[in-house]
């Protein structure tokens, strides 16, 4: 199958189902007409903000869940960007999304309604604009289903070690894919993540003592730690891509701006 056709097939998937997460708790609750009230006056007063900044494309961020036990502010980040020129264009949001439940992700492009549709924690958002020479290098490559592809790993942990190629969670998708445009010999996951070490990135840190690690590795399949460091994973410091951490990088990387915060 090729990176088009995937790329159709979860589009497709994308507009139906319900059970594609990341970034919030795996849930049954149906939206309510609340639910989606709110989050389509948040995606109409992201896409004012984002219009009025001018920019091609950003690193947007949603709270789907609470992490403030962890010390950490957003959950999801995905890649917002102009699809199309002129008066027609509109918002797409690009991301990965975990099959909820199970050990496996995928790509998805939605709209910023689709986007802000999940149930969030908060009805907040947050984006940080790129530089222009980063976003000359995304927008294309956003717009490309065979690239978009190039630096997936469909292998899924909430808590995948940044350094690791074994999985990969959805924000570590996008900070590797930012990784890939900008530097044209990281041609794959682990170039990708030299580039990153060599430019200063740093991962979070989440305490997350024994009971907790073996109680999330026996009743989800989607968390997994045997990715990690021993010598790390034994003392409780489990080191992984969060939006926070993603957004401090940027800034001080001089990649991006400050973030931007839309309520």
């Amino acid at each position: 199958m090729n990176g088009l056709h995937r790329l159709t097939v979860t589009i497709a998937v994308a507009a139906a189902a319900t059970c594609a997460h990341a970034g919030r708790p795996c849930e049954a609750r149906p939206a309510t007409t609340h639910d989606v009230m709110r989050g389509m006056t948040l995606a109409a007063a992201t896409a004012a903000r984002l219009d009025a900044s001018g920019a091609q494309v950003v690193v947007l961020a949603r709270a789907g869940q609470d992490l403030s036990k962890y010390g950490v502010t957003w959950s999801h980040l995905g890649f917002a960007y102009r699809d199309g020129d002129g008066p027609r264009s509109h918002w797409r949001v690009a991301h990965k999304l975990n099959q909820c439940g199970t050990a496996s992700a995928a790509l998805y492009r939605q709209g910023l309604g689709e986007f802000f549709l999940d149930q969030p924690h908060r009805y907040e958002a947050a984006y940080v604009e790129l530089t222009f020479d980063a976003q000359s290098k995304l927008l294309p490559l956003l717009r490309d289903n065979a690239r978009l592809d190039d630096w997936h790993e469909p292998r899924y942990s909430m808590v995948a070690y940044p350094w690791a190629t074994r999985y990969q969670q959805s924000n570590q998708w996008a900070l590797e894919t930012l990784a890939g445009a900008m530097d044209a010999g990281a041609t794959n996951r682990q170039r990708a993540q030299a580039w990153l070490q060599l430019r200063g990135y740093e991962p979070s840190t989440l305490r997350i003592d024994p009971l907790t690690r073996l109680g999330g590795r026996m009743t989800r399949a989607n968390i997994e730690f045997d990715d990690h460091p021993n010598a790390k994973r034994f003392s409780d410091r489990i080191e992984t891509v969060t939006v926070d951490s993603v957004f401090a990088w940027l800034q001080r990387s001089g990649f991006g701006e400050a973030p931007v915060i839309v309520r």
